[in-house]
């Protein structure tokens, strides 16, 4: 075998080589060739799980101080202004 067959012959090993290790790490490409995980480990489902709960919270929190700044009397200006913000509802 000539340098040049052991050399395309390396190369072909090499990359069979990634690609079961990154089978079995999960990580595959999506259409636009970038890689992702598809591993869905107990911890990041629970971490997706705490995030969740903590952004619900957070809405909440929000939405009482929207309510306590809007409701004082003579706040209408700063009611519009919040609204304003908002944007337009779809």
């Amino acid at each position: 075998m000539s340098g040049g067959q052991f050399m395309v012959v390396m190369i072909v090993a090499i990359v069979m080589f990634s690609s079961i290790i990154k089978a079995k790490m999960g990580i595959r490409r999506n259409h636009r060739g970038e890689e992702y995980s598809v591993r869905d480990d107990a911890a990041v489902s629970a971490e997706n799980h705490r995030l969740k709960g903590e952004i619900a919270d957070l809405r909440e929190r929000i939405q009482v101080l929207e309510r306590v700044v809007t409701d004082t009397e003579g706040s209408l200006a700063l009611d519009r202004e919040i609204e304003k913000l908002r944007g337009p509802r779809a």
